[in-house]
């Protein structure tokens, strides 16, 4: 079965391979990575991709990596250190992450998070780019994850689903991974805008931890909605990815270093300022000096 029926119209990359009913983006060994991308931009304003996957391996709970992505983005075909695929990118990125990078960390420096804090893995989030935001991999992509959920997707002897919908400006994740033929919610984010002429893409890595990272199917469908006049004029074309109102935990954009021009015109006029204070001072002090001495005499 060729992902979504479109043969022809993906293309791998890497370690990926054509299995009789799947693509394997990884096998179970350490340091593959593989991906596979479509060939043709996505014009549609409204969608839905629905993916059906497998992660399992031979690692034990938190001994396996780690994970995989699938992608809606301007660049295809480029591999990098974001789940086999490259960093700064312009568009979506939807991780399904299977090993906690972060608190391994913290555990080494025997450091723990507030209960409140603390993410279960396999963990699915979501990030939206656009271009100049890097996906922190030692933190688990927790600075500019627009959302996630927690999802034991490793090991299941049924089928697992993922969809994300793309639906008048709302991004939603739904995930189907109990068994039991229903959507759960996993991310629902409004005010997300995403550039048409995109490409879908999906890729994977392994690192020293590894896992069968296979995709069954990938089916792109077309969702048709209605738009009041209010709805179009909010939804017209944009040029680049990004979500509105969006205060990115972290993204305090640090004071921009000044230019050598302010800086030097700043020095300037504070040395302009001292001289004139002095200047200022040593009239009053002279004029204070005389009205002593006319006290005294």
């Amino acid at each position: 079965g060729h992902p979504g029926g479109c043969a022809g119209l993906w293309e791998l990359q890497g370690n990926a391979m054509v299995m009789a009913q799947y693509i394997r983006l990884t096998p179970d060994v350490q340091s593959k990575w593989g991906a596979v991308w479509n060939r043709v931009p996505c014009y549609l304003r409204d969608w839905e991709m629905q993916v059906h996957f497998k992660i399992h391996g031979q690692g034990k709970k938190n001994l396996n990596g780690d994970g995989f992505a699938i992608w809606y983005t301007k660049d295809r075909m480029q591999q990098g250190p974001v789940f086999g695929s490259k960093d700064n990118f312009l568009g979506l990125g939807v991780f399904v992450d299977t090993y906690p990078n972060e608190e391994k960390q913290q555990e080494a420096q025997k450091r723990r998070y507030s209960p409140g804090n603390q993410r279960v893995f396999p963990y699915i989030s979501a990030m939206v780019n656009n271009g100049s935001l890097t996906y922190d991999h030692d933190r688990d992509g927790r600075p500019t994850e627009l959302g996630g959920c927690t999802a034991m997707v490793r090991n299941l002897n049924h089928d697992t689903f993922l969809v994300i919908r793309y639906v008048k400006r709302r991004l939603t994740v739904l995930i189907d991974i109990d068994g039991k033929q229903e959507w759960r919610d996993c991310i629902d984010v409004p005010g997300v805008r995403l550039p048409r002429g995109y490409y879908f893409g999906t890729s994977s890595v392994t690192g020293d931890l590894s896992d069968n990272h296979d995709i069954i199917s990938l089916k792109l469908y077309q969702l048709t909605v209605e738009r009041t006049p209010e709805e179009e004029r909010r939804d017209k074309e944009v040029y680049l990815p990004v979500v509105d109102n969006l205060k990115l935990p972290g993204m305090e954009a640090p004071l921009e270093p000044m230019s050598g021009l302010a800086l030097f015109l700043i020095v300037f006029f504070s040395l302009v300022a001292i001289v004139f204070a002095i200047v200022i001072g040593v009239i009053v002090y002279n004029k204070w000096q005389e009205q002593s001495r006319k006290h005294f005499y």
